[in-house]
């Protein structure tokens, strides 16, 4: 089994590529062990040193460290990643379905139903022209809300904690849905 790497735009997190498909449907982001524990790959990632992050995306996993050097922890990362799939172990123990709706409750979204349409258009930029950006970096933005003019996203993934986050909110997508919706007044993180 092969498994590539690539950088992504936050020097704590690193993208790796399986040649297999890891999530059919949606993303993961499991931030700590006790989120991981229905997880074998997740397990095996956080019982690495260092490893403080897990996100799951169709075809990649991106893996964040909080401290020491990716040239020292690459190795035990792809071991680990390689004995999952090798394993023939499932991704998730129990309902899939079941772990990304108990990981995404707390992401309710919020607008005002006068707003509906606006919204529509929202998901609609952030689908197709945001989020397969992204992904190629290692990590998705979700909507949260839109209210007074202001578009709430989520940052998960390489895109969590990343310095290169504000830019891509202000500059990058900020711009994007100003230059559609001119209700747009502003985009933050949530």
């Amino acid at each position: 089994m092969f498994i590539e790497t690539e950088a992504t735009p936050n020097p704590a997190t690193l993208k790796f590529l399986p040649g297999q498909t890891v999530m059919e449907n949606g993303t993961l982001d499991i931030r700590d062990r006790q989120a991981a524990q229905h997880s074998p790959l997740a397990r095996r990632l956080f019982a690495v040193n260092h490893v403080t992050g897990v996100f799951y995306g169709h075809d990649f996993i991106s893996v964040t460290k909080s401290d020491g050097e990716w040239p020292h922890l690459k190795p035990a990362v792809l071991g680990a990643i390689m004995e999952h799939f090798l394993s023939g172990e499932p991704l998730f123990e129990g309902d899939v379905a079941a772990h990304q709706a108990a990981a995404q409750s707390d992401e309710e979204e919020f607008f005002d139903e006068k707003d509906s349409q606006t919204v529509a258009t929202i998901k609609e930029l952030l689908e197709t022209r945001v989020r397969p950006a992204v992904a190629g970096d290692g990590g998705d933005i979700t909507f949260r809300g839109f209210r007074d003019g202001i578009v709430y996203l989520t940052m998960k993934g390489s895109c969590s904690g990343c310095p290169s986050s504000t830019a891509t909110l202000k500059h990058g997508i900020q711009n994007l849905l100003r230059h559609f919706l001119p209700d747009v007044q502003d985009v933050e993180a949530y």
